[in-house]
């Protein structure tokens, strides 16, 4: 193999990759052997018609195809490893020559890692976070405990009433004609929710359990579909429950079942920490956030669109993987939203460029302050790992390879680096 290197603009380069001869020779035995099977010429058994009969059939290079894709990842590798390029995106691929008993040459154009040249990014000012915790963020928390202890009871001596449940049949009529998808069932609309067409739960207001109410509402503008846009309705409702949700008192007993603590007081003060803890790490989320901007808008680099191009990709591919995990397909998730895969790429390129962006300041920022994982750090993010998967320490440290072990070493780096950057922040 003989490689080629041409720098081009903007961080790409191309890599001209040449193969012996023999290769591609190999390479298109290789192909024949493997897809003769499927291959039926007239006088010969499937699977057994001679290569020159198949390509004086289909033409010489019937199987030159395969045999460059065949070729290609292994030249592409060590043409890789041989520049000893630091390359950032997936190749733009090109067979410039392939002919038996000739070299096989193709070409592949990259984009290297850019450098990047830090500006300030110690000491740098950023916006004040308040990390106030207040009796009303105290009292909200503790309101969404009761409300999930809330008991639910069936009320019988009045109309409903705001933040009451009204089980209900109904059908609504656009101009005396029922329309689709406006009748329903033992359907439970708890009035205030604001779920139904605007003006239709206050009707509701007053109505008991056997009660027949006719509700007048007028669908909004822009209201899909079309066909009811603007239009003037009446439902017909039967109310079949009306219910409402009894609250606990907060007292020393409701402490005791939603928590450990003995007494309100000692409850309402653990609410207190734990909201102080949120707000603490969330504020610290905000300043690493917020001084990595920072320093991002003080650096200067050159990003190849080639290497934006290949985080979107690989953002696509796990975004993917995660739909797939729970059983939703990619063209299923395009035809809940109305996106297509060439819209959610475009869509997704700034938070690529971000990313890029972040990962290539803090690698400048590492190297500049001399920042490296110690053992003890490298060994407890082991740990983590290994309490993830329900296995022993030394065994997942036995699973990962030279290269997971570099890269998980590096990325403890990164994190020093966004430490080292809040640290010596100053808040204004």
């Amino acid at each position: 193999m003989s490689l080629q290197v041409e720098k081009l603009e903007n961080n790409m380069v191309k890599l001209t990759i040449e193969a012996e001869p023999e290769k591609l020779v190999k390479a298109i035995q290789s192909v024949y052997l493997r897809t003769r099977g499927r291959i039926q010429i007239p006088g010969f058994r499937k699977g057994k018609a001679p290569r020159h009969m198949i390509e004086r059939l289909y033409g010489k290079g019937v199987f030159l195809e395969d045999a460059a894709n065949e070729l290609i990842p292994d030249e592409y590798r060590k043409a890789v490893e041989e520049s000893g390029l630091d390359i950032v995106s997936r190749p733009n691929l090109e067979v410039t020559q392939i002919e038996e008993g000739k070299p096989f040459i193709f070409t592949a154009e990259v984009a290297l890692k850019p450098e990047v040249t830090l500006g300030e990014y110690k000491g740098l000012e950023v916006p004040a976070i308040d990390r106030t915790v207040t009796d009303e963020d105290v009292d909200a928390e503790i309101k969404k405990e009761q409300e999930k202890n809330a008991r639910t009871i069936t009320v019988e001596d009045r109309g409903a009433e705001k933040d009451d449940t009204v089980t209900i049949d109904f059908e609504g009529f656009v101009d005396g004609v029922a329309f689709e998808g406006g009748k329903g069932s033992d359907y439970p609309l708890s009035i205030g929710s604001n779920t139904f067409i605007p003006g239709f739960e206050d009707q509701l207001i007053g109505a008991k359990a056997g009660d027949h109410v006719e509700v007048k509402v007028t669908f909004p503008e822009d209201y899909q579909p079309d066909s009811l846009a603007g239009k003037e309705a009446v439902f017909q409702c039967d109310v079949k429950k009306v219910e409402t949700k009894e609250l606990p008192e907060l007292d020393d007993e409701f402490a005791q079942d939603v928590s450990e603590k003995d007494t309100f007081e000692e409850y309402k003060a653990e609410v207190r920490e734990t909201l102080q803890n949120r707000k603490n790490d969330q504020a610290k989320t905000q300043l690493e956030n917020a001084v990595v901007d920072k320093a991002i808008e003080n650096a200067t680099m050159d990003i190849p669109d080639a290497m934006v191009d290949t985080q979107v990709e690989q953002m696509f591919e796990d975004f993917a993987s995660r739909m797939q995990a729970q059983g939703l397909s990619m063209e299923q998730y395009f035809q809940y939203t109305g996106m297509n895969a060439a819209s959610f790429k475009e869509d997704a390129k700034p938070q690529a460029l971000k990313r890029i962006q972040t990962r290539l300041v803090l690698e400048k920022v590492v190297e500049a302050e001399n920042i490296e994982a110690t053992d003890e750090e490298f060994d407890a993010e082991i740990e983590k790992m290994a309490k993830a998967y329900n296995l022993e320490a030394d065994k997942m440290k036995e699973m990962l390879g030279e290269k997971e072990t570099s890269q998980m070493k590096k990325d403890i780096a990164v994190q020093k680096a966004v430490t080292l950057l809040a640290e010596a922040a100053k808040e204004i």
